[in-house]
This record gives C-alpha cells, sequence and structure tokens, in this order.
C-alpha cells in the first residue's frame, strides 16, 4: 500500500449508528483493519451518527419512507468527507447508493437464521392460536401470518434491547432477532431457537456488514481491499441484484439467500403479500462468475408469475 496510513494523530474515521449491535459491527471492522495494517487502536476513531431509523421509533419504517432511514446522514457525511468509511448492516442497505459511494467490502458473513425468542414457547410452533408476535420487520410478519394466520402481529421497533425489554414488559408474547446481531453481541442464549431457513428464509443480505467508501479515496479502497470476504461478496452478488430487479424496500416482503456450492451459487428466492395470504418462491443455481445474472434472473421469473397487486397493501 502506497498511500500514509492512519496515524493517533490523524486517525482513520469509522461511521456507524450507535446501537450496541452498529457499534460491535464497528469495532470488528476496526480490529480487521488494525490487524491487515499492524495499527493501534488510536489510529482510528469510530464516529457515531443518529439517523433517522434510529430517532423515530412511534411509527413503522413503511411509513417512514424505507430502508434509507438508517443509512443517509452516514452517507451525508461519507460524501462530505468527514468520514473515511461507513459501516452497515447489509440488510439495511438500499440498493441503490448515493452517486460518489462504492460499497465493494464485506466482512464475512454471520449466522444467516432468524432467532425466535420468547419468555414461554420454546419455538414458533409452540405458540397457542391468538398468541401475539412482535416485530417491525414487513418480510417477517408477512412469511408468520403466511405459515400461522391465526396468530396477532403487533409493531415492534428498536434496537435489540429495546425488543427484548418490550418482550419482558408484556408488549408481545414473542419475537425475532437474527441470530448474526445476538452471536456478535454474546447474547445468542438469548434464542429459544433457530429458525431453519427451509422454515423462514431469511432477509436478503441478513448476518453480513458492508463497508461503504468514498469513490476517488485509494487510501480506503485499498485499505479495505485487505479485510474484503470474497465469498460473501459473491453472495450478496446474487441476493442485491435479485432485490434490485424486485425493486425491493422495506414496504415489500421479500426473503432471499444464496449459498456457494464448490463452483456454483445456489440462490432461493421468496416473495409474499404484505398481509401474509400467499406467497410465491422459487431457485435456481449457476457459476460463481454468474452470481449477479442469477439473482436478476430468479427475480423475473418470480415477478413473472405474481399478479399485478401482489405488493400492494390490502385494507
Amino acid at each position: 500500500m502506497t498511500q500514509t496510513l492512519p496515524t493517533p494523530a490523524q486517525p482513520f474515521k469509522i461511521g456507524t449508528r450507535g446501537s450496541p449491535l452498529a457499534l460491535a459491527q464497528a469495532y470488528e471492522t476496526r480490529a480487521r483493519l488494525m490487524a491487515a495494517f499492524d495499527l493501534p487502536e488510536a489510529a482510528f476513531e469510530v464516529v457515531v451518527v443518529s439517523t433517522q431509523g434510529d430517532r423515530v421509533l412511534d411509527r413503522s419504517l413503511r411509513e417512514l419512507g424505507g430502508k434509507g432511514l438508517f443509512t443517509r446522514e452516514i452517507e451525508d457525511l461519507l460524501l462530505a468527507g468527514a468520514l473515511d468509511i461507513a459501516v452497515h448492516s447489509m440488510k439495511d442497505m438500499p440498493v441503490d447508493q448515493p452517486e460518489g459511494l462504492m460499497l465493494d467490502c464485506y466482512l464475512p458473513r454471520e449466522d444467516v437464521r432468524d432467532a425466535f425468542v420468547s419468555a414461554g414457547a420454546a419455538r414458533l410452533a409452540d405458540l397457542a392460536p391468538g398468541q401475539v408476535v412482535g416485530t417491525s420487520s414487513l418480510r417477517r410478519r408477512a412469511q408468520l401470518l403466511f405459515r400461522r394466520p391465526d396468530l396477532q402481529v403487533v409493531e415492534f421497533r428498536g434496537n435489540v434491547q429495546t425488543r427484548l425489554r418490550k418482550l419482558s414488559e408484556g408488549v408481545a408474547d414473542c419475537t425475532f432477532l437474527a441470530m448474526a446481531g445476538l452471536n456478535r453481541l454474546g447474547m445468542a442464549s438469548v434464542a429459544r431457537s433457530a429458525i431453519a431457513p427451509e422454515d423462514m428464509l431469511p432477509a436478503v443480505a441478513q448476518g453480513a456488514i458492508g463497508i461503504e467508501r468514498r469513490l476517488g479515496d485509494p487510501r480506503a479502497e485499498a485499505m479495505l481491499a485487505a479485510i474484503h470476504h470474497a465469498p460473501t461478496g459473491l453472495r450478496l452478488a446474487a441476493e442485491r441484484a435479485y432485490l434490485a430487479t424486485l425493486d425491493g424496500s422495506c414496504e415489500t416482503p421479500i426473503a432471499g439467500l444464496a449459498l456457494i456450492e464448490g463452483d456454483d451459487i445456489w440462490l432461493r428466492g421468496e416473495i409474499l403479500r404484505p398481509d401474509g395470504s400467499d406467497c410465491l418462491a422459487d431457485e435456481g443455481r449457476a457459476p460463481l462468475a454468474e452470481a449477479a445474472a442469477l439473482g436478476a434472473d430468479l427475480a423475473r421469473r418470480l415477478l413473472a408469475r405474481a399478479p399485478a397487486d401482489f405488493f400492494t397493501w390490502r385494507r
């Protein structure tokens, strides 16, 4: 690397949201960069940025306008040069990026499964008809109602700690969290059980951390190239091309998961009506070099089967 490395006097600034999980992800990024370039912790500064998605917790993401709620303020600071890189949970990232930014570094992917969390039942199948499930995820809501229309679903926004507090206060009988987040927080024991992808296909890019940089910043480009995990990048190329072709947002219940099998990539996808009344699923395989093309093709096949009003909220 020919560019000047950061120093305690001129630290490399890492932007992140302020939740315990977001900070854990920023610290993991910092630790990998420290190891890759033999740098001290003081050569980095973790900068906490408050986003609209963090500040407004009394309305659903659908009402507020989608995934950009968790990234906009961070990306504005990155574009302005106030940050060197930004660390994101990839399942929160819109497929379209602001002009001038690049997302081409991913850390090794964590457990992709959803965690079932409850003070009573050990598994989703153990819930009695009429019990209340709390979730802010439209994907989880639709999947749940498709499989268990006998259950009630209530809005349940906030970080991991907030949702666990609401659960303890009796707002709901159970909730879902991402196993990846619980693992990164050292809280895996909170999960009563992990739900297999065959039973509940996860969100696109669930469990993956992405690191964003400015175009035309050779130092950030070289530093991130040293910690990029190529297999995760291939899996997300398929999943995010699938999501982009579906025009996915927080208003559309979409699930997808890519796995690498030898020299091939295997992608499963699922789209649902928001009320959980219908579900369409498909899958495909392709050589690794065709990961993105596979994602787009799978999305087109699902869209060809879906009625025009498939993603429309029914009143």
